[in-house]
């Protein structure tokens, strides 16, 4: 792979990454019981909204292969799913409509290998999706700190101006990708406002939707990215998204490198809508959830 995977816990807020097996492992039972439990049914009532990294061949826990990830979309081109960009979908929400059938598709951190492996098969089939940017790592001022050595590559800013509006479109994920939970109140909002204020300079464009880095929030970061104009933001929680729902926390679903096609289409179908038990507590003990903010950035890595 372009860089070796760190699971060190030397950052401040940053703890040991969940081992893939392990994950894999409570991943296939949940699928299981969801296979039992509804007889392979999917619920289709509401917004369900997935997310990917990357989409790459590279030993890398946030790696979707091609071949994985093209068996997927045709699953759900199968079986009948639209396929939306967030700004589409949210559209259905705000107008109260259930969305039965309509999943939203994003990328968080505009790695290079979503536009050459996943775009082809997105323009294929169809689909939209959004790609979440974090304006400094493209400008290569700031660095995903989970990568040992050299991290994958993304995609330049040429590229996003040429892909955004197609089956692509581009919103902003903060500046560095910081833990904004430990930030104090002004560089938390910096983060969030200039992240906005960069992309929309860059694009000519309105910039709407924000995803929080690895989904962490509390009241004060919502508030900030009311404050800063944001009409939609997502974060990692799991479940379902329905008419009324707070437009600023939306709900999404990861899609992991070793989900097979039972898990995949139990996370579709509604069966990994609820948290995992100790979650709250697992994510107190390695991002700091609730520790005092500080003044410099802590960069985190996004698997959940």
């Amino acid at each position: 792979m372009s860089g070796a995977w760190t699971r060190k816990g030397a950052i401040p807020g940053v703890g040991a990454t969940l081992p893939p097996r392990v994950k894999a492992a409570v991943t296939r039972v949940r699928s299981a019981w969801w296979l039992v439990r509804r007889r392979g049914r999917p619920d289709r009532s509401g917004l369900r909204i997935l997310f990917y990294h990357r989409v790459s061949d590279d030993d890398d826990p946030l790696a979707v292969s091609p071949r994985r990830f093209r068996e997927q979309m045709e699953l759900l081109a199968s079986e009948g799913y639209e396929i939306l960009d967030l700004a589409t979908a949210v559209a259905l929400l705000e107008r109260g409509v259930p969305a039965p059938g309509v999943v939203a598709l994003n990328f968080d951190d505009g790695f290079r290998d979503v536009g050459e492996n996943a775009l082809p098969v997105l323009e294929r089939l169809g689909f939209r999706a959004t790609v979440f940017l974090p304006t400094g790592v493209i400008d290569g001022t700031s660095t995903f700190a989970w990568y040992d050595d050299e991290q994958p590559a993304l995609l330049s800013w040429e590229e996003v101006r040429e892909l955004d509006g197609g089956a692509l479109s581009f919103e902003a994920h903060t500046v560095t990708h910081p833990n904004l939970l430990l930030l104090d109140d002004a560089s938390s909002r910096h983060e969030i406002t200039q992240s906005k204020l960069d992309l929309e300079a860059r694009l000519g464009r309105p910039v709407d939707a924000f995803c929080y880095p690895a989904g962490l929030f509390g009241e004060r970061e919502r508030r900030f990215v009311a404050e800063a104009g944001y009409r939609v933001a997502v974060t990692c929680e799991p479940g379902v998204n329905v008419p009324g729902a707070d437009l600023l926390t939306l709900r999404r679903r990861q899609v992991d490198p070793r989900d097979r096609r039972l898990d995949f289409r139990a996370k579709v179908g509604g069966g990994h809508d609820t948290p995992l038990p100790l979650r709250g507590v697992y994510r107190r003990l390695r991002y700091g959830e609730g520790s005092k903010p500080q003044p410099a950035a802590t960069v985190l890595t996004p698997g959940r």
